[in-house]
């Protein structure tokens, strides 16, 4: 049975490609566009696969209210009003179309998070590859069917959610395009401790869709783990400087922190390889250091082979040592110089 796979622009993508990296810009722009210009270089120049916006205002993703249920409570962004905290961040949709084609100009993919029906549409009109659906956003199953309409991947987080809340958008998600599943971990930043990465493989057999992780750890190892337990997706917020300041900037990498993740990445899928047990072609200089039985002292013909002049040592160019006992039952079958690989036609009498 063959593994599930999605194809983004191109790029297809499962547990046989390499590791799929996005740089997610998310609010480190800092609302200036040409440092969200120069961030699709530095995504670019890292190897990244894909470059990924979030597209929304503050009046389609909350409301302008002083309510205690619309500040935030603890956290990277404790007393913060959520209206406030998404104008700060949001990439204005009149700067869409210019980062759509400095992507592509360049050669590096580029897609977005919509969150809400007027977000599809833009991406839509820009021809987005794929879409990707936040944590939050999950249950809006409203929003998921309206992204899966438009015949393309859909890219689910799945921080927060139950295993039938899972079920549900990965049903409502179902299309042309097929589906990517991420594990995430809803905290910024996440503790390594609270990644439960062995999810990835339940993930995997529950749902039968491509499995990832949108990693808000701090540095690269979970999302290194992360491939060696199956996932082919890798999503990871960056910035050009955590110095800079920005809304994601303390959980972000710096660009060659980001080269860093997609270079072992990408060796952690290479590191996997196929179950095997045979020999490959980079072990073949050295069978030949392998143990064996030699002739550890002279021995004349007709004298027995004992301990004392037979014995398992490298290299390995005489008869395995598993042979050893049956070899000290016999005598030498002619006369054998220390330092000799032993075989059968040395032995006799056994």
């Amino acid at each position: 049975m063959s593994e599930p796979h999605v194809t983004i622009g191109g790029r297809r993508i499962g547990p046989e490609e390499p590791p799929y990296v996005v740089a997610e810009m998310s609010g480190n722009h800092n609302g200036d566009i040409g440092r969200a210009l120069a961030l699709i270089d530095a995504a670019k120049a890292a190897g990244a696969d894909a470059v990924k916006l979030q597209t929304y205002t503050a009046d389609t993703i909350t409301l302008d209210h002083d309510g205690p249920a619309f500040t935030v409570k603890g956290g990277l962004w404790d007393g913060r009003r959520l209206y406030e905290l998404y104008q700060e961040a949001h990439t204005p949709w009149d700067w869409h179309e210019r980062l759509f084609d400095h992507a592509r100009g360049i050669g590096i993919e580029i897609f977005s998070s919509p969150f809400d029906p007027t977000a599809v549409d833009l991406l839509h009109r820009l021809d987005a590859p794929a879409y990707k659906i936040a944590s939050f956003e999950l249950i809006d199953l409203p929003l998921i069917r309206l992204c899966a309409s438009h015949g393309r991947p859909l890219v689910l987080s799945t921080g927060l959610a139950s295993p039938d809340e899972i079920a549900e958008a990965v049903e409502a998600a179902q299309g042309p395009g097929g589906v990517i599943l991420l594990h995430c971990t809803s905290a910024y930043p996440a503790p390594l401790s609270d990644m439960n990465l062995r999810t990835l493989g339940h993930m995997k057999a529950q749902y039968g869709v491509v499995v990832g992780l949108s990693d808000h750890t701090m540095g690269v190892t979970a999302s290194v783990a992360a491939v060696a337990l199956g996932a082919s997706f890798i999503e990871k917020h960056f910035t050009l400087s955590r110095a800079e300041g920005g809304v994601d900037s303390d959980f972000s990498l710096e660009p060659h922190e980001l080269e860093r993740l997609v270079t072992e990445c990408r060796d952690a899928w290479l590191a996997l390889g196929s179950v095997r047990y045979d020999e490959v072609s980079s072990e073949a200089s050295s069978r030949d250091h392998r143990r064996s039985l030699y002739v550890v002292a002279d021995v004349a013909k007709g004298e027995p082979l004992t301990p004392a002049n037979v014995r398992s040592i490298r290299p390995g160019l005489g008869l395995p040592p598993k042979h050893l006992p049956q070899v000290l039952t016999g005598r030498a079958s002619r006369d054998l110089a220390r330092g000799a690989p032993l075989d059968w036609t040395m032995v006799e009498g056994i």
